[in-house]
């Protein structure tokens, strides 16, 4: 079974409301005890909401965004202003409205011609930006997940060479369902981040959540079960979303 704090909310308003206290308090712990705040973000529709409620004032005024460094879990091959584009999701529902400097938003140039060459320079950045881990890894404060309807998080695809990458901290993939090249964080990056926090929300992810915290989930895993978090991972997730969960974990 899958590593993990599972919480449970009444509704998508609840979840996104606890994720963004999560955020601030994290913030605040990481600003006080090393001066700087590295968060990943994920794409989204469940992202999104939390990203908006960040916006709001009661927790916009509570962060110190001068002291905040955003970077991102995973990022579509299209320009950065292109409605699939995780940056410009995050630039339109947060990051364009907090006092965050836009010196200190790194995002995936998934727009380049060479989408290899792109996450080598990712992969360069992190390495230049971050604080490393006690296993010498790049190290977040916060990387934030969804979960996708066929257990990917970031794009971290089932079947995808890129689930065996465990030298390079970013990798190009081709997602062959999708065909589409995409950019991602890797499976080491996830597991040494200090907190995780995955996303869950919807009746549409009732079965796949179910069939992650399954015990006779069939080989192989679902791209999540492959975490193996060295720091905190919590699970955010509604009601509905939990609904075909076993009791023990519903109660």
């Amino acid at each position: 079974m899958i590593m993990g704090d599972l919480r449970l909310f009444a509704d998508s308003d609840a979840l996104n409301y606890a994720a963004a206290q999560r955020w601030a308090q994290l913030a605040e712990a990481a600003i006080s005890a090393r001066g700087k705040f590295h968060i990943a973000l994920s794409g989204g529709s469940t992202p999104r909401a939390l990203y908006r409620r960040l916006a709001n004032p009661d927790f916009a005024n509570r962060i110190a965004w001068d002291r905040v460094y955003v970077y991102f879990g995973d990022e579509r091959n299209v320009p950065p202003d292109h409605a699939d584009s995780n940056y410009f999701m995050a630039k339109d529902a947060l990051l364009n409205h907090v006092p965050i400097p836009p010196a200190q938003i790194y995002r995936m140039e998934g727009e380049r011609e060479n989408i290899h060459e792109a996450a080598t320079s990712y992969a360069q950045l992190l390495s230049s930006r971050l604080p490393m881990s006690a296993q010498g890894v790049v190290q977040f404060d916060l990387l934030l997940l969804g979960l996708g309807p066929d257990g990917h998080v970031a794009s971290l695809f089932p079947g995808t060479p890129v689930l065996h990458e465990r030298a390079r901290l970013v990798e190009a993939v081709f997602v062959e369902k999708l065909q589409t090249w995409r950019i991602t964080l890797t499976l080491p990056v996830i597991d040494h981040a200090r907190h995780v926090l995955i996303l869950v929300d919807g009746l549409k992810k009732a079965p796949i959540l179910r069939d992650v915290f399954s015990a006779r989930t069939a080989p192989p895993p679902y791209p999540v079960q492959l975490i193996t978090p060295q720091g905190v991972l919590e699970w955010y997730v509604d009601k509905e979303a939990a609904s075909l969960l076993p009791e023990t974990l519903r109660s």
